[in-house]
């Protein structure tokens, strides 16, 4: 029995792609389980091939979808066999997969293999280019976790009041010692409050009257 070979690409990745061989008679099931086993998806969301032209149109669906009764005109994939829908041996079929998430995928029939392995097991990824997106993204930065007792506004307001706590303290210790050049003492280790000027005119002062005591009590001698 012959094959099925499609090269499935990103829409938004077309640097990435995936050539998966299966048999005519498999359904789009299967196709779309194998896509996602070569990329790396959880294949679990809902997902709709689009039997397209050369040009990317959108033409008959095959869902995975839950339909309404109004709906129930369009095949699932569960019950369409691939040979089914494929006439023309260049077939391209739009892919929509996980319409929250937003992927959607070029497919185009590119070889029919004459024979297929008897040995092997179908469908099967035969080429792998370029490393798949992540399908839900991710920074990898984790998030810290909140206390159940967590008051935004108290919370928040007495973390401001322990760092303006800290900048006082800044302010009042001055240098550390740490940032000081080697050899050199920190000499504002506290916040002076005495005017030294004033100081050392109330020390000239008090000398001056000591001088006086002494000459007078000289005098009273002689």
């Amino acid at each position: 029995m012959a094959l099925y070979r499609f090269r499935v690409t990103f829409e938004d990745h077309d640097e990435v792609s995936r050539d998966i061989e299966i048999r005519p008679t498999q359904t789009f099931a299967d196709l779309h389980y194998a896509i996602h086993q070569s990329i790396g998806f959880d294949a679990s969301k809902p997902a709709s091939f689009y039997m397209s032209d050369d040009n990317w149109k959108k033409g008959k669906e095959i869902t995975s979808r839950e339909l309404t009764e109004e709906q129930s005109h369009i095949p699932l994939m569960n019950n369409s066999r691939l040979c089914d829908f494929i006439a023309d041996p260049h077939q391209k079929i739009y892919y929509v997969f996980d319409l929250l998430g937003n992927w959607t995928f070029h497919i185009e029939l590119i070889k029919i293999v004459p024979q297929a392995d008897p040995l092997a097991s179908y469908p099967q990824c035969v080429r792998t280019h370029g490393e798949a997106p992540k399908q839900y993204g991710g920074t990898g930065i984790g998030v810290l976790p909140v206390p159940e007792d967590f008051d935004p506004e108290n919370d928040i307001l007495d973390l401001d009041d322990e760092e303006a706590d800290d900048d006082r303290e800044e302010e009042v210790l001055g240098t550390d010692e740490a940032d000081l050049p080697e050899g050199e003492e920190n000499t504002n280790t506290f916040t002076a409050s005495v005017d030294v000027e004033g100081e050392s005119d109330e020390f000239e002062t008090a000398d001056e009257d000591m001088m006086d005591d002494e000459s007078s009590s000289d005098g009273d001698d002689f």
